[in-house]
């Protein structure tokens, strides 16, 4: 059902297992049935709020830690009041945070980038009305100690790649902001002429130029972008939220016990479906200067690899108490510090999220951490107006663009042609005509039924080129439209992917300003199963 919000636009859902662009274990996740229903603790559609808040109430939290660091990472920026008062919030027992993660990515990477943080703070603001006496704070957990620069250092603009040309290396959000300034000149050739151009490109500069590295440069960011609706970024980086996490790490560093958990998990999962994620022997990272390299145990030592650093039990102990930042958990032991420092009940993740939290479930038993509500995140689809009015002259849909190209275009030339493109009532008559002479040969003789039935398939083939013929040659009665179909699917799913999946948010902001972000507050839908597209009219 279409909705209008507004004059100016529309919103209406598929259903995201209609839509073909994700994965079997997010079909099956979202129906809340086997096999994948022992894998998490709450229902993706219908989740129980009220019991992982009453689960989440008797963990201990170091909230006074938690509100500390957070004024310490907001204190050289100009903290907003909205921002001010939830870190406040956050002392309180009776609030609780909902969190999404996702990595530094420079100049905010993808357009889902945006639509995470917005379901977030969408959540918290649905669950603050429906629990009267408590409180829930939207929540950015960065992962700032992801050092996947060949991900994290580019952006697509106007179907062009650019590149963050540096040779840093180690954790991204500890690199210096150091030789941003090619790419801002070309953002600013692409967005500065829009109507919120000039003013988003400050917003940029301040950001990427002001900020020693990726990491503050990313909590400035999103604090001008979204901090008015009270959003909290937490940089996990930080000796106060590791120094909390020590006896999982140390248990990590011993006994490897997440392996061994994992790894049950999987092998039940991985009897259903592709794994995501696959646990190592110790699943932490040694983070120091430039560096972010695995911890291996090898005999009565543990080696950082591609460094000459080694420690023994007692001097690995000694680095883990008095220098606990410069450990770093992998995927594997990522939600469980969130968990712990943050009074969390929901997350928000990506399909490659919500398939690694689903090995976790046993692990966060084991190290007795609450385990949340998992949601997936919501997906956007933004048809603007030029694309709107094509495909309206075209008499097409977006749903209908979900399909490939060729199949998008072989029907809507099927459905308007006057032409008898399928040969249906010619493949009849050759079966039966072959039929007949089948029953004929083995009258004669039972080997001639083989030949008869080789020729048949000669026959039916012919046919099928035939037809295939056929509709070539009436598509070409339809070039312009073809043509139509082609731009529009380009435009609205770049590269064949989603367009959130490709497309940055710069151009949005730039042409919309604040009202882009509360057009997808508005279609928002923290809870769901549904693919939503908005269109202006």
């Amino acid at each position: 059902m279409i909705q209008h919000i507004n004059p100016g636009i529309s919103f209406h859902t598929v259903p995201i297992a209609d839509t073909r662009y994700f994965s079997p274990l997010i079909a099956n996740f979202l129906s809340g049935q086997p096999p994948l229903r022992d894998f998490y603790a709450y229902s993706p559609t219908g989740p129980d709020f009220a019991m992982a808040i009453k689960i989440k109430e008797g963990q201990a939290l170091r909230r006074d830690i938690l509100t500390e660091t957070l004024y310490q990472q907001y204190a050289h920026l100009g903290i907003r009041e909205e921002v001010r008062a939830n870190i406040g919030l956050l002392q309180a027992t009776n609030t609780f945070t909902v969190c999404t993660a996702h990595q530094p990515n420079i100049f905010t990477g993808f357009l889902y980038f945006a639509y995470k943080i917005l379901q977030t703070v969408k959540l918290a603001q649905d669950l603050t009305r429906q629990h009267p006496g408590k409180h829930f704070v939207p929540v950015y957990y960065m992962g700032s100690e992801d050092a996947d620069l060949d991900e994290l250092g580019s952006i697509w603009l106007e179907g062009r790649k650019l590149t963050w040309e540096t040779d840093q290396t180690g954790a991204v959000g500890r690199m210096r902001t150091e030789n941003l300034e090619p790419m801002l000149k070309q953002i600013g050739d692409s967005i500065g002429f829009l109507p919120h151009g000039p003013q988003l490109l400050d917003i940029l500069r301040n950001a990427y130029l002001e900020q020693p590295n990726i990491q503050q440069a990313t909590l400035s960011l999103v604090n001008e972008l979204f901090g008015c609706y009270g959003l909290v970024v937490l940089i996990p980086d930080h000796p106060n939220f590791k120094r909390q996490l020590i006896p999982v790490m140390k248990d990590e560093l011993l006994n490897q016990r997440s392996e061994q958990i994992v790894s049950k998990t999987i092998d039940k999962l991985s009897a259903h479906f592709k794994v995501q994620a696959t646990p190592r022997e110790i699943n932490l990272f040694y983070l120091i200067d430039d560096k972010r390299e695995r911890i291996v145990k090898d005999g009565e030592l543990w080696k950082v690899l591609h460094t000459q650093l080694s420690f023994t039990r007692d001097e690995l102990l000694n680095e883990l108490e008095t220098h606990p930042e410069r450990f770093s958990p992998n995927v594997i032991l990522r939600g469980i510090l969130q968990e712990t420092i943050l009074p969390n009940i929901a997350f928000i993740g990506g399909g490659g999220e919500v398939a690694y939290w689903l090995e976790l479930k046993d692990l966060f038993q084991y190290h007795k951490v609450p385990y949340p509500v998992i949601l997936l995140r919501n997906s956007f689809l933004w048809v603007r107006r030029e694309e709107h009015a094509r495909l309206h002259k075209l008499g097409l849909t977006p749903d209908e663009l979900f399909e490939d190209t060729g199949l998008i275009i072989s029907k809507f030339v099927h459905d308007r042609t006057n032409a008898a493109l399928v040969l249906r009532d010619e493949y009849t008559a050759v079966e039966k005509l072959f039929n007949d002479l089948e029953e004929k040969a083995k009258q004669i003789d039972v080997t001639l039924a083989a030949s008869v039935n080789a020729e048949r398939s000669r026959a039916i083939k012919s046919i099928g080129k035939i037809e295939h013929k056929f509709l070539r040659a009436e598509k070409k009665k339809f070039a312009w439209q073809t043509e139509q179909i082609q731009t529009v699917k380009d435009r609205l799913f770049p590269g064949n992917s989603l367009q959130e999946r490709k497309e940055n948010l710069l151009p949005y902001y730039a042409e919309c300003g604040p009202a882009f972000f509360d057009h997808i507050l508005q279609f928002c839908i923290p809870v769901t199963d549904q693919f939503i597209i908005v269109t202006e009219l």
